[in-house]
């Protein structure tokens, strides 16, 4: 069985820039309430925030108006999708990083909240592990992380796409660790587990609408 060849992470995003934002709201069910919730998951005197996979900064139309004063630093694979989020909020305290965020460093006791919204699918347990553990450090004491993204119903289901992945990627001749786009998302209980595995103290799944789903986790 062929499969349509996978793209570059940053190619695939690249390549969508200009519809990307309409095709989100209008047609991945649960975006929009996502976006509202997550800005309402933010502690009301969150000043500075880490969003990671920021894109075209969706999520930030909605914590803005909440948080208009929030410093907050992005980190994205996609040059262009940054520079459209920099056109959107001109006079907003933004530090954009154009990087991996598996590879820059986030800092230690940096953060008051960090955010990721339909990235993390993309993924394997292994990499988000080291990931979360990362985001646990760096964010100050009873900082939150909020994770909305792309999580499955069963474990048939994470199986199959992960099963796909491998075989893709051996078909295509792509390194097991190279940044391609192919969902791998997991079930909620086994995102849980990660980021309990972190050292998050609480995890709370407290939304979900079809696959999108809101988790927040807890630093002690």
């Amino acid at each position: 069985m062929c499969a349509e060849n996978l793209e570059k992470m940053d190619d695939f995003f690249a390549n969508r820039i200009d519809t990307y934002d309409t095709y989100i709201l209008e047609n991945v069910p649960g975006c929009q309430e996502g976006y509202r919730l997550m800005a309402q998951a933010l502690p009301a005197d969150a000043k500075t925030l880490l969003d990671l996979g920021c894109g075209t900064g969706l999520e930030l139309k909605e914590i803005f108006a909440l948080h208009p004063d929030a410093q907050v630093t992005g980190i994205d694979l996609s040059s262009v999708m940054l520079q459209r989020l920099r056109e959107k909020y001109p006079d907003s305290a933004l530090t954009l990083i154009h990087g991996s965020y598996f590879e820059h460093s986030l800092g230690q006791d940096a953060f008051d909240a960090a955010v990721s919204f339909e990235t993390m699918h993309h993924f394997t347990p292994e990499a988000k592990l080291g990931l979360y553990r990362r985001i646990h450090d760096a964010l100050r004491p009873s900082g939150i992380y909020v994770e909305c993204d792309y999580m499955v119903e069963s474990d048939e289901e994470e199986a199959y796409f992960a099963a796909e992945n491998r075989r893709i990627r051996l078909e295509q001749g792509i390194a097991p660790d190279a940044v391609y786009h192919y969902d791998t998302p997991l079930t909620v209980a086994h995102q849980v587990e990660l980021l309990l595995s972190a050292s998050f103290v609480t995890v709370r799944k407290v939304w979900r609408e079809q696959n999108t789903t809101l988790l927040i986790a807890k630093k002690p």
